[in-house]
């Protein structure tokens, strides 16, 4: 599907651009975006050509940072509608609960979803619009709108308490710190960021509810005209929940209040099915980490709910009809990423973190795949080492500890169940013997 932004979200692209020493209309026309969108607000352009500009423009200008430095001058007028709506609420949590209900009319691409636990609150965000290659440089804009916006409204001296990015980190967290001054964390499984569930319920100044009404009634009109269909509420879900691994029909179904069938039935409707969808949206986010991060195979295969690497291998022949390796390879990124091994579910573990036995059939064809299950049975094989050595120092007297086995003898040596001597030897075992009655015959 092909989703549309206003392109008020390129405001400051031309500044910024010459600034870093880039032409802003060459890029522009390379996207296939007019540049008399940029003279109109409210013009809506393909959220796709969007990204593709931004992340050609910092390649281009050689910088990691362009969105952020977009982000740093956004003002609440440049969000259209949505910022007038955000004003004339009497909490920041109603202002929040309002752009997620509006959000489409500023950016069908985006998704907002408010999660909250023990004090806590995330306030996520997810972009809808696939394409093969980074969105570091669109997720660095929204994020930084988002933490402007919030500024605005709380004031100059809140902060949050940790800003999140799925993407790697850059070589120089200047302009982070610059723009959020807050722990910024990297690699993460979400985009968004992290406060406290009190600054929710912060009063806005600006809260006037005649205008509110207003704003509302002409903010429902609008969406009238251009409401989600099922297919769009299915796929915002199916982006949010693939990554924690509990992503299913009826978990879709619950959060849109409905039942399996009807959500089959209405997706039916649209001639798309829930099947359908799941595999779109893990197209769209594999060729985004492969084509462009540097994470595992695990890493991926977790991140689009995938239980193991040998399942992940064959969905994704399946379904590109070729193997991890040759993908990368036709792309020009040849190396594959290091694995870090790090979580255990994958297939190649058990519970108690002792590698698992694996048959030549549980083995994937991809062999970018077997060298990460490879990775991660080495991990756990030291793992296990680091155990039984651990152990033997427990056993052994200590002398021996000292002074015997270096780190470089394997573990279930002899000595490992040596007893200590001044226990004393075992007493040999006492066999009680038979005793045999002789019989008197009678005489």
């Amino acid at each position: 599907m092909a989703y549309l932004v206003r392109s008020a979200a390129l405001t400051d692209y031309v500044k910024v651009a010459r600034s870093v020493g880039i032409d802003p209309y060459r890029h522009l026309r390379d996207a296939g975006i007019d540049r008399s969108a940029l003279l109109a607000p409210d013009t809506m352009i393909p959220a796709e050509a969007a990204g593709r500009l931004l992340e050609a423009s910092a390649e281009a200008a050689g910088i990691e940072d362009l969105g952020l430095r977009m982000a740093e001058t956004r003002q609440l007028s440049n969000l259209g509608p949505l910022g007038f709506v955000m004003q004339e609420q009497p909490t920041l949590r109603k202002a929040l609960d309002s752009v997620s209900h509006y959000l489409r009319l500023q950016n069908e691409a985006l998704h907002m979803r408010i999660e909250e636990a023990e004090g806590i609150v995330i306030i996520r965000e997810d972009l809808l619009a696939g394409y093969a290659g980074s969105m570091r440089q669109a997720m660095q804009l929204v994020l930084g709108v988002l933490h402007r916006t919030l500024s605005t409204l709380l004031g100059a001296a809140w902060r949050p308490r940790t800003i999140c990015f799925t993407h790697s980190a850059p070589a120089s967290l200047a302009m982070y710190a610059r723009v959020f001054g807050a722990p910024v964390l990297f690699r993460q499984d979400f985009d968004g960021l992290v406060c406290q569930a009190a600054d929710l319920e912060v009063a806005i100044p600006a809260y006037d509810p005649v205008m509110a009404q207003q704003v509302r009634r002409y903010l429902d009109a609008m969406l009238a005209q251009s409401n989600a269909t099922m297919s769009d509420k299915v796929r915002k879900l199916v982006i949010t929940l693939l990554p924690s691994g509990t992503c299913s029909v009826d978990r879709v179904a619950q959060h849109l209040g409905v039942g399996r069938r009807t959500v089959y039935n209405r997706l039916a409707q649209h001639g798309d099915s829930y099947l359908a969808i799941v595999d779109g949206v893990r197209e769209d986010l594999v060729k985004r980490y492969i084509d462009s991060d540097d994470r595992s195979l695990s890493e991926v295969a977790t991140l689009v709910g995938f239980s193991s690497l040998s399942a992940f291998s064959r969905w994704f022949g399946s379904r590109f009809g070729c193997s991890v390796s040759k993908w990368r390879s036709r792309k020009g990124n040849v190396a594959a990423p290091q694995d870090s091994g790090t979580n255990a579910s994958f297939g190649i573990g058990n519970a108690g973190g002792v590698p698992a036995v694996l048959a030549p059939s549980d083995l994937p064809a991809d062999p970018d795949a077997v060298r990460a299950i490879a990775l991660e049975q080495n991990r756990l094989a030291r793992a296990l080492w680091e155990q039984l050595e651990s152990l033997k120092h427990q056993v052994m007297p200590p002398d021996r500890a000292q002074s015997g086995a270096s780190s470089e003898r394997l573990p279930g040596q002899a000595e490992l169940l040596a007893a200590p001597p001044d226990l004393p030897p075992p007493a040999a075992p006492k066999v009680k013997r038979a005793r045999h009655t002789r019989k008197i015959r009678p005489s």
